[in-house]
């Protein structure tokens, strides 16, 4: 029960996360216009987040001495400081760097997360741990955006920074109260958090990670000219369908952790990926059919969290010595795979070509990834304890 109870609070955690990431993308219009800059200007503030992400993923190696439940509580603060300061910016110049503080905590909030659950989870359930850890985020897609596009609409962009601000307090005084204390991870020193890259095994899973990521964010980033484009869809019918993508992202990513605790997550991730490449592959061949581009449009954005907990897993398998480095590293791949696949999905807009290239191009950086998931699964995957 104790356990249980940890887990959802990782998990509430993940959800202040996701909401503070994602939201952004619909808030776009309100920034522009309370800030006074253009959209393509507020979209830096995604950019700043990103930076912050990326940053903050690698601040761990200087707290690898703490506690791994100290680290987890001084992130949250973090977390809860950036939101607050999002909220009051005066202006768009102290937005940005609002927006970076906020992100900070976020690749090393699922790095020693991930440690953590893999400690107070039962032998055998690692995997399905990290899943429940991770779940706050597929969540926040459901219900985080659109109730923050919504608030900004009604009332004000502020409201729901301020909401998950509150919402921080609730998650920081739910981790005090119920995750107990696993104790650190082994100092190896400042350089031995490095040794680990000197192996094959964790290059390719990170290499999966964001190629694979930016294959189906290919698709994430245009979804909506794809529906409206190319399958047809009526503008106002594609919410309903961000909302059955989100729906599949939730029940995706807690199925894969049980699937992964049986086969292992390395060899999961890799059926995982191939999947995607056939689906993404299969949105640009038949997309113009506006009931298969739902179908497959919602199945693909199940992987993309389908794959997030045995990554997340497989890394922490492949760097002894280095996983608070390990852990953090594979979010900043996530993250920088987020870029990717937006840019690489904007080519076709940019060059005139057809919707059904976004997917294609898609379908071959996945197809990349699996082959990196491919070797990994079948030459490095250690076979190791699943505690860490």
């Amino acid at each position: 029960m104790a356990s249980i109870r940890a887990l959802i609070a990782l998990a509430f955690g993940t959800l202040g996360l996701g909401i503070t990431e994602y939201v952004a993308m619909g808030l776009l219009p309100y920034w522009s216009s309370s800030l006074e800059v253009s959209i393509p200007a507020a979209g830096h503030a995604i950019s700043a987040y990103a930076l912050g992400v990326a940053v903050g993923a690698f601040s761990l190696l200087f707290m690898r001495r703490l506690k791994l439940k100290t680290i987890l509580l001084l992130l949250v603060i973090l977390h809860i400081l950036g939101n607050l300061l999002t909220a009051l910016a005066p202006g768009f110049d102290l937005l940005l760097p609002a927006r970076f503080i906020a992100g900070l905590p976020h690749g090393s909030y699922f790095g020693v997360g991930s440690i953590i659950a893999q400690r107070i989870a039962t032998q055998g359930r690692g995997t399905s741990a990290v899943a429940i850890m991770t779940a706050g985020m597929t969540i926040a897609n459901v219900f985080g955006v659109p109730l923050g596009t919504a608030l900004a609409h009604s009332l004000s962009w502020r409201v729901i920074f301020y909401l998950v601000v509150i919402w921080g307090v609730l998650v920081l005084l739910s981790c005090a109260l119920w995750v107990k204390d696993v104790g650190r991870i082994e100092d190896t020193g400042f350089k031995g958090q490095f040794a680990f890259l000197k192996h094959r095994a964790p290059w390719l899973v990170l290499a999966a990670t964001l190629l694979g990521n930016s294959g189906i964010f290919c698709l994430q980033s245009y979804v909506s000219p794809i529906l409206t484009g190319l399958a047809g869809i009526e503008l106002k019918y594609v919410p309903a369908v961000l909302v059955a993508m989100g729906v599949c992202m939730v029940i995706f990513n807690l199925i894969s952790g049980r699937i992964a605790d049986a086969i292992r997550p390395g060899r999961a991730a890799c059926c995982y990926q191939l999947c995607a490449v056939l689906l993404l592959g299969a949105i640009s061949l038949f997309g113009s059919d506006a009931f298969v581009c739902i179908a497959l449009t919602c199945l693909t954005a199940g992987m993309l969290f389908a794959l997030s907990a045995p990554e997340q897993v497989s890394i922490l398998r492949c760097s002894p010595g280095g996983l608070l480095l390990g852990a953090s590293s594979v979010q900043a791949a996530f993250n920088l795979g987020n870029a990717l696949g937006a840019y690489a999905g904007g080519l076709p807009l940019t060059l005139g070509w057809s919707l059904s290239w976004i997917t294609a191009i898609g379908a071959l950086l996945a197809l990349l990834g699996f082959a990196a998931l491919f070797i990994y699964a079948h030459y490095d995957e250690p076979s190791l304890s699943e505690k860490v």
